[in-house]
Formats: structure tokens, sequence, C-alpha cells
């Protein structure tokens, strides 16, 4: 594997429409790309079609990646590999989600919604993987292996409006497994003041209404639904609305 800052200048020189390091970066990562594409062996698929469409993958990771991300390249292109092989099962109509990869999915968001009510922001994709002795390229497969990477895309009913999920006011580019919106979505999260993070929280990771979360908040129920408006408009300016 490459080093993070060689692999920083391999990508710069790649988007400058340097080839050769294209193919370096592919040679450097040959074994991530292993890594990933075995999950889905025994689907249908040969492995050297398999491989084609990890690098497809990788390569639109190149092509997608921008450092003021703030997240490791290798963080970043493990979902777009596996989304690319993913979409390509899904199309042939083959693609199986394990029930193990399921389950640790739901311990997953689960440990993900408590640890961000105890400390007021989301735990790493390192955080996590120490917490689960997971690698940190498999915590963010398994986010990805279902429609509920985070539970803010789980479709709820709420008492006040009727299937409603944060990623529904949120514009999306691309569609909703898509990590960077996660990635972006935490980071604007992470930067409200406490009770706006708490009034995010409550509403989208705890599944409350506006009242539950007015008396929890000490304020009104219209209140709430102004500053959840707020917020919303906050995070579509940040996040390219």
């Amino acid at each position: 594997m490459l080093g993070e800052e060689e692999t920083l200048a391999l990508i710069r020189r790649a988007k400058a429409g340097d080839a050769a390091a294209k193919e370096e970066l592919l040679r450097g990562n040959t074994s991530l790309l292993k890594s990933i594409l075995r999950r889905y062996l025994g689907k249908g698929v040969e492995y050297d079609d398999l491989f084609q469409l990890a690098s497809l993958g990788f390569l639109k990771a190149i092509a997608g990646f921008d450092e003021r991300f703030g997240v490791r390249f290798s963080t970043y292109a493990v979902p777009m590999i596996a989304g690319e092989i993913k979409r390509f099962l899904r199309d042939d109509g083959s693609v199986k989600v394990s029930r193990a990869m399921k389950k640790t999915a739901r311990e997953l968001n689960r440990y993900i919604e408590a640890y961000a009510l105890e400390n007021g922001r989301q735990p790493s994709v390192r955080e996590l993987a120490e917490a689960f002795s997971m690698e940190e390229g498999d915590v963010v497969l398994t986010l990805g292996s279902s429609r509920m990477p985070v539970s803010i895309y789980e479709q709820t009913d709420y008492k006040d409006e009727k299937s409603v999920t944060l990623a529904d006011r949120l514009p999306a580019k691309e569609d909703q497994d898509d990590m960077l919106d996660k990635m972006l979505l935490k980071e604007a999260i992470g930067k409200l003041p406490e009770r706006e993070r708490k009034i995010v929280i409550l509403r989208y990771f705890r599944d409350m209404t506006q009242s539950e979360v007015a008396r929890r908040v000490g304020v009104s129920q219209v209140q709430i639904s102004r500053i959840e408006s707020k917020i919303m408009a906050q995070f579509k300016k940040e996040l390219g609305g």
C-alpha cells in the first residue's frame, strides 16, 4: 500500500491527466481492490470481471476525491469501489447482502446513535473500527452494504410528518448510498451549536416528534419547527443546495 502523502501526490498528478500516476495508484492499491471484491465472489461474476469493476470504481474515486474532505483517500475509495460492484450485481438481479453483514450494520448504527447522544458528535471510522475490532475499510463497506449506512437515511413515519428522513430534505447529486454525502453531513452536524445539534440528534437519530423534542429541550413546538427549518437551510447551503 502507498503512503498517504505519496497517494495524495499521485492523485494530484492523475487529476492533471497523468495516466502513469493512475496506473501507479492502481498497482499500489491492488490489495485493497482484492480485499473488497472477495466479498462478492460466488455471485455469478468472474474474478477478472469483478477486478475490472473494482478498478473502475477506484478510478471514479480518484476523479471525485478532494483533499478538503479531510478524510483518507482509502476511506473515500472503499464505498466507491464496493458501490460500482454492487450496482453491477444489483442491475443483474443477483446482489445479496449476508445476514451477518446486515446484523453488523445494525449494531454499528445503534452504536453510532448512542455515541452521538453521549458525545454530541458521531464517532469517526477509526473509532468505530476500534470499538468493533474491524478494519476501517470493513466498517465503511458494512455501513454501505444496505440502504441505511447511517440511520438518517431510514424512512420512518413521524407523527409530525409522514415518511420523512433528514436525507429527504437535503439535495442529492448522487443516490443516498453516496459516502461523500454522509461525510459532509457529519461535518455539518458537528459544526452546529450544542442545542441545535441536540435537536437534530433527537429528531433524526432518536425518532422523536417535534413536540417530544420541545419538551426535552424546554421550548415550544413552534420554536423547534423554526430552529429545524433554519438548520435545514444551513445544511442545504453548506452541502451545495
